[in-house]
């Protein structure tokens, strides 16, 4: 893919351009959260979504989608940063960033396909809340001032757009930050502000080289961060992906995210920033705001840097209700309401992987621990499921002489007793027949239910035959089967 391609870059300038100041502009106070909940100096979020952004923007499979320093990333960080310091966190990022790449190199974003949609949207649900969640802090203990300030923002971002001519050619979030930070400087307000998070850089990053001891015990203190933030960000950010897939409904190369990232969380260290990864937020508000190419992404890093920089003064004047009404625009946008209607459609075991997947991610903070209780319930329901979906039917070929078994269905760990549990062995018969032609075994239990059947018909001193067997059951029987074999079938037996 040609890494300038005038269609990934330059098909929508001006859209991009201004979901670009939009998307630089919120990133500004969550990198400064994420900085204080790492333990991290302001500067070090700051340095690492500029870093990403712009690095992502060349090297990324997903053209529109915004890369930064995260809450999820920031929260696995803590206790490394509080034990051995920031230098320890810089070459875990750096460590971060090979493992990402290694696996953009070994294809491991195909396991994407093991994701089902229960588990996309209960992991959208869980984010939409988390989003919103993170903004209480921002609304407790406050004066009403900062109530009218994010309730006059939200009327602002949602009706906007409704204005003829204008409504349409500004981004709404960007009319609401603008105009509440004029409110604010002209009132005099006394209401928390970008500049009251932290102290913004006042210098450029440059480039710096952990300052760590090359050696086994370094590499032991950080490989298990190193591993977690790999995890997490590529898990993040692919399901990011898909979801900016489903906005645009355009195609992107997980696997070319997957070697961006690492190759962006490189970038950071070297700049004195800590890891990131896709930010679903940020994302659906440079979408929603008119964001599609790689120019976004780019732009938003590059006037992130020179706000912060060279523009502090006046970033610094941003009320955070500007902000939070942002956020709040971004998790009513992100949740799938869609998910609650089709409660009532959907069959309980989707439900319970959505549910499941919300509920564990919203209560560990975890995106990672979401995916995986979501993905291993889909999976076991799917296995019960298809376990369920078999029929064994028996025919009398010759009275009390011959009867011939047909098996329908798959036959794999799941189905195995059903299999077994189906076949009459006290029934006195010279032969049984087991007509294999409409089954399928999928594994080394089914064959050896196979086997349990056969040998037990055998010792009843009945003739067994198995006919109509496919080719790849076949391949899978003839490999593991044992009920040929004199010495297996003793073994076999034995350990019944």
């Amino acid at each position: 893919m040609a890494l300038f391609s005038k269609h990934e870059w330059f098909s929508n300038i001006k859209g991009d351009t201004l979901s670009g100041l939009v998307v630089a502009l919120a990133l500004i106070p969550e990198a400064i959260a994420f900085s204080i909940i790492a333990g991290v100096d302001p500067k070090v979020g700051l340095y690492a979504s500029f870093c990403i952004a712009v690095i992502i923007a060349f090297t990324g499979g997903r053209p529109g989608m915004i890369s930064a320093a995260t809450g999820a990333m920031a929260l696995l960080m803590v206790t490394l940063v509080r034990e051995h310091g920031l230098e320890y966190l810089l070459a875990a990022t750096l460590l971060t960033g090979v493992f990402q790449i290694v696996a953009g190199y070994l294809k491991l974003a195909e396991l994407m396909r093991f994701v089902s949609r229960s588990v996309v949207t209960g992991f959208v649900n869980a984010l939409a809340i988390l989003i919103f969640m993170a903004q209480l802090p921002e609304l407790t203990n406050v004066t009403w001032h900062v109530y009218v300030m994010t309730l006059a923002g939200l009327g602002i971002i949602y009706l906007f757009p409704y204005l003829p001519v204008i409504g349409k050619s500004l981004p709404s979030p960007l009319v609401c930050i603008v105009v509440l930070t004029i409110v604010y400087m002209v009132s005099g307000l006394d209401i928390r502000t970008v500049g009251d998070m932290g102290e913004l850089p006042d210098t450029l990053p440059v480039f710096l080289w952990p300052n760590v001891p090359l050696n086994l015990e370094t590499l032991m203190i950080i490989l298990p961060y190193a591993l977690m933030l790999c995890v997490v960000g590529l898990l993040e950010s692919m399901m990011t992906a898909t979801i900016v897939d489903d906005l645009t409904d355009t195609p992107s190369d997980k696997n070319r995210e997957c070697k961006g990232q690492g190759i962006a969380n490189i970038g950071a260290g070297l700049m004195g920033g800590m890891a990131g990864c896709a930010m679903i937020g940020q994302s659906v508000i440079n979408i929603k705001s008119g964001g599609r190419t790689r120019l976004s992404t780019l732009i938003a890093g590059i006037v992130l840097l020179l706000m912060v920089v060279f523009l502090s003064d006046w970033v610094s004047q941003i009320p955070m209700a500007a902000l939070v009404a942002v956020m709040i625009m971004v998790s009513i946008g992100t949740f799938s309401w869609e998910s609650i209607r089709d409660l009532k459609k959907h069959p309980l075991s989707t439900n319970i992987v959505m549910l499941a997947t919300v509920a564990v991610t919203v209560g560990t903070h975890n995106l990672a621990i979401g995916v995986f209780v979501g993905v291993l319930l889909a999976s076991l329901f799917f296995a019960n499921k298809v376990g369920n979906i078999m029929v064994i039917s028996s025919t009398e070929v010759k009275a009390g002489k011959e009867r011939e078994y047909q098996v329908i269905g798959q036959v794999f760990f799941a189905s195995s007793q059903r299999f077994m549990a189906a076949f009459d062995f006290k029934e006195s018969l010279d032969k049984v027949t087991i007509n294999l032609s409409r089954a399928h075994f999928w594994d080394v239990t089914a064959v050896q239910s196979l086997d349990r059947v056969v040998i037990k018909f055998r010792r009843e001193g009945t003739e067994v035959e198995l006919v109509g067997l496919s080719e790849a059951s076949a391949t899978v029987v003839d490999r593991y089967a044992v009920h040929n074999d004199p010495k297996a079938v003793e073994k076999l037996m034995g350990d019944h």
